[in-house]
């Protein structure tokens, strides 16, 4: 795993945690246990501080960023989705993010909120719990359903496996 030092600020990675090779973790970034990191992520807190929750997955290509006296917090259980980008915002537990997303500065996004693929939740917006976000601007369409939950809970679990099983049998060549 990349792992950096900038200045006085260390990465930390949680008991069970995979972070890909080609992933990169720069500064004040806390990654608790059982998260999956996967490859070309950066989470890059130079400026501010990023914290990740418990079995939360970064999937590939995602940008996590914290600017200035700033920080990006990831919940217990959030899916931040292939080539997300997530800047200064509060992801609350269980939230997914879908694909290609970006959610801006100083957003709130709910528990068990889904922010669907290439939706753009723009800057200082409030996502109520159990809603679901789409469109350029991103606006709330619906409620999550129990199905939803039943589905979304299926795929954190999967990464949480994903993690140990990567942890345990990848192998570089």
């Amino acid at each position: 795993m990349a792992l950096f030092r900038f200045e006085d600020k260390v990465p930390a990675v949680g008991k069970g945690t995979y972070v890909s090779d080609s992933a990169e973790v720069i500064g004040d970034v806390q990654i608790g246990e059982c998260c999956y990191i996967g490859p070309c992520a950066v989470l890059r807190a130079d400026f501010g501080r990023i914290v990740i929750g418990y079995g939360s997955a970064i999937e590939d290509n995602c940008i996590l960023h914290a600017g200035p006296d700033n920080s990006c917090d990831i919940g217990r259980y959030v899916t931040v989705g292939h080539g997300a980008v997530v800047h200064d915002a509060r992801l609350s537990d269980y939230a997914s993010i879908g694909m290609g997303a970006v959610v801006s500065n100083n957003v709130e996004i709910g528990a068990w909120s889904i922010v669907g693929e290439g939706c753009v939740v723009k800057s200082g917006d409030r996502v109520p719990p159990e809603s679901i976000v789409v469109g350029v601007p991103g606006k709330v369409v619906a409620q999550v359903s129990a199905e939803q939950k039943k589905y979304w809970n299926w795929g954190k679990e999967a990464y949480v496996d994903l993690a140990r099983r990567c942890l345990e049998g990848l192998k570089k060549l």
